[in-house]
């Protein structure tokens, strides 16, 4: 059964906007202040966010996870290793951070699998599209790791590929202390001016990088919506999933 042939759930929380959706992490969001590793009090909070939409909302969640606050390809490459060996690292740390998610979700109790684009059978399933929809029926979170598989693509290209691939209603891409879209850089131009909506076009052709321009574009051709917003801002993801203004909308 596709997503949108279901019904918006209502609960004391409100009605959901979506049923099924991707939540895309970044590594750097999940090492919190520290920046590097995996802060305990972020990853806890982080899961609990989910686990409220996931329980309350009964809406079905998948997770890409990122690896940046592990090992970056580009910084490898910059030290002069080979940029696919370096990508193929990358993919290593998100399967660290999806290991870590994984276990605390299902430490409070939360039906959780874990399936990588790279084979460690020892670790996670292998990622097969028609599984990881069947997860979801079932209620189950869906944590995805290892990247496309393949080098020289990004994280948030992945999740633009996971969210088509297994008819996510939308692609939340969550950041650490970036709240949205800007005409440019806040921390650089007083004048930046926050953005509540924002096309595929106007993305791309005013280069406002706050992802993958490769990720946007497969959005775009697949009419996918990305909502750009603060993870760790208070009821962020609860009151974005309930219809809410929260953080920038890409369509």
């Amino acid at each position: 059964m596709s997503p949108t042939s279901l019904t918006s759930e209502k609960s004391e929380f409100g009605e959901a906007k979506w049923q099924r959706v991707l939540l895309k992490l970044s590594g750097e969001a999940l090492a919190g202040e520290r920046g590097f590793g995996i802060d305990n009090d972020v990853i806890n909070r982080i899961a609990d966010d989910v686990i409220e939409v996931w329980k309350n909302l009964r809406i079905e969640v998948a997770i890409v996870v990122g690896g940046g606050n592990f090992w970056r390809g580009m910084t490898g490459v910059e030290g002069g290793l080979d940029r696919a060996q370096a990508d193929y690292m990358g993919m290593l740390a998100t399967v660290m951070n999806a290991l870590a998610l994984q276990d605390v979700l299902e430490q409070k109790q939360v039906p959780t699998r874990l399936q990588s684009a790279i084979r460690m059978p020892q670790v996670a399933e292998e990622y097969i599209r028609r599984r990881a929809i069947r997860h979801l029926e079932k209620h189950r979170v869906v944590i995805f790791a290892g990247g496309t598989g393949s080098p020289f693509f990004t994280t948030d290209t992945t999740a633009a590929l996971r969210a088509v691939e297994i008819d996510a209603e939308a692609l939340l891409s969550a950041k650490n202390g970036v709240d949205g879209i800007y005409t440019a850089d806040p921390k650089l131009d007083p004048d930046a001016e926050k953005l509540e909506e924002v096309s595929y076009l106007d993305m791309l052709n005013r280069d406002l990088r706050v992802m993958d321009p490769t990720a946007v574009t497969h959005a775009k051709e697949n009419n996918m919506p990305i909502v750009v917003f603060d993870l760790l801002g208070e009821g962020n993801l609860r009151r974005l999933l309930c219809g809410e203004s929260v953080g920038t909308i890409v369509r």
